[in-house]
């Protein structure tokens, strides 16, 4: 019985240990399946955000505008000498905020006061021309603008409406004019825009300060990564992560069956063979 006992308990032993070596294996394949998995999904990501940050420009690119004017003028009836112009960049860190071939769309956003002179000023230009590195002018244009209407009626409520708003100064009377320079602007590759000048063609007008804002309009692939971004991405890494476990799968097949990637030379037929020379006495 003890003879009996002490086989079983060897079996056992021998199977515990042949299991625990299969359970070794197996973590060990496992661990570098996983390994390689990932390694797989993160040059996937990778390949994709590379792809996209270089393939989508800016959406948006909003820059204060400054103007400047002449005050030394001698005539009592005008305050400013010459037309408010502003000088704006288009470059940012060296380099330029426009696409080549993307459309965008520019405008100049006024923060004017509803005051008596504004009202009065009625529609007024905007002039807007973009140069380009050697100073070249490559693309102009005249827009006009003006201050929304409000009767007196109504102008008389609305104060009365927001009065404690405008005496503790947290509302003020001012309204927020937006003039469209360019409905669809497109840089030039040749003569890239570098700086944009903007010039109100009136010498009475008011402002508080002034915004340029660009917007992209995206259309095709651009337009589905930028409003899609989950869809897009999970389409990209997909399909560069299932591009290269093929590529993988194949180039390990190709391991697998031992191609020879450097043949031996086949002797050419045209050589005749080395002849043996038999003499006899």
């Amino acid at each position: 019985f003890g003879m009996a006992l002490g086989k079983v308990l060897v079996k056992f032993q021998d199977v515990v240990t042949m299991a625990m070596m299969w359970l070794r294996r197996r973590a060990s394949q496992g661990f570098v399946v996983f390994s390689f998995l990932f390694l797989l999904l993160w040059l996937a990501t990778f390949l994709y955000g590379s792809f996209y940050y270089s393939y989508m420009p800016k959406a948006t690119f909003s820059t204060p505008v400054h103007y400047y004017y002449r005050t030394d003028c001698e005539s009592p009836t005008s305050f400013l000498c010459s037309y408010p112009v502003a000088n704006v960049s288009l470059m940012k860190n060296r380099n330029s905020v426009l696409t080549f071939g993307q459309a965008y769309q520019i405008t100049l956003q006024l923060e004017m006061p509803d005051s008596p002179t504004n009202q009065e000023l009625g529609m007024f230009m905007i002039k807007t021309t973009c140069f380009s590195q050697d100073g070249g002018q490559v693309a102009s244009s005249s827009r006009s603008g003006m201050l929304r209407y409000q009767s007196e009626l109504l102008r008389a409520l609305g104060t009365m409406l927001f009065l404690p708003a405008f005496l503790s100064s947290v509302a003020e009377e001012k309204q927020m004019v937006e003039v469209e320079l360019f409905s669809e602007y497109t840089d030039d590759p040749y003569s890239p825009s570098t700086t944009a000048v903007v010039e109100i063609l009136s010498k009475k007008i008011q402002i508080y300060s002034a915004q340029l804002q660009i917007h992209a309009h995206f259309t095709g692939l651009r337009y589905l990564l930028f409003y899609f971004p989950v869809t897009s991405t999970l389409v990209g890494v997909s399909s560069n992560f299932i591009f290269l476990s093929i590529l993988f799968l194949l180039s390990y097949t190709r391991l697998l069956l031992g191609v020879d990637q450097n043949p031996q030379p086949v002797r050419s037929r045209s050589q005749p063979p080395s002849a043996l020379v038999l003499t006899t006495s």
